[in-house]
């Protein structure tokens, strides 16, 4: 039984896990995303965000606790020079895993992991979204009665139409006949 075993050892010795853990990594900040299996996306879920929850804080401390883990001097400075000031005001959930079937060879289920908000088209349907939702009251009972003079209003507009639509075909005969 796996009785207080919380870390996935992924098949490989603790060496070999914490090398492959750092290379996915820097890899992972590099590339805004990397495709990879399900298994090492939640093992790898685990260990980048705590790294970039110590990147907010730019100080050269900070800096040395991230390069002791990713042991890559471009991802330290592309962590802390553009993912950092990206991410400053979320709290937490940096990773977003999103599954894209099983590979051919083995059948291992795959995935993509990505940072949140590198996504373009994540991004900007969220801001869209947060745009276009109503604000004010959400209850069903406040609706029914906005429904009855949204009728009325719909009913009204069409009967000024109507007559708009009637005139311009009058006012179209009236400038053919005077040419």
């Amino acid at each position: 039984m796996r009785h207080n075993r919380t870390i996935n050892h992924l098949g490989r010795q603790a060496s070999h896990r914490k090398a492959l853990m750092a290379n996915m990594a820097a890899s992972l900040i590099l590339h805004k995303r990397i495709n990879t299996t399900v298994a090492k996306a939640k093992a790898l879920r685990t260990f980048v965000e705590p790294i970039i929850t110590k990147s907010k804080d730019d100080s050269t401390h900070s800096r040395r606790m991230v390069f002791a883990y990713l042991k890559n001097k471009q991802a330290v400075a592309e962590l802390f020079r553009e993912v950092a000031p990206k991410i400053a005001d979320r709290p937490g959930g940096y990773c977003r895993i999103l599954k894209t079937g099983f590979r051919q060879g083995d059948g291992a289920e795959t995935c993509f992991i990505e940072l949140v908000d590198f996504n373009g088209e994540y991004t900007q349907n969220a801001g869209a979204a947060k745009k276009a939702a109503p604000k004010g009251r959400t209850r069903r009972a406040g609706g029914a009665k906005k429904a009855a003079p949204a009728a009325e209003t719909v009913a009204a507009s069409a009967e000024t139409a109507a007559p708009a639509a009637a005139e311009a075909p009058v006012a179209e005969t009236a400038e053919t006949k005077a040419e």
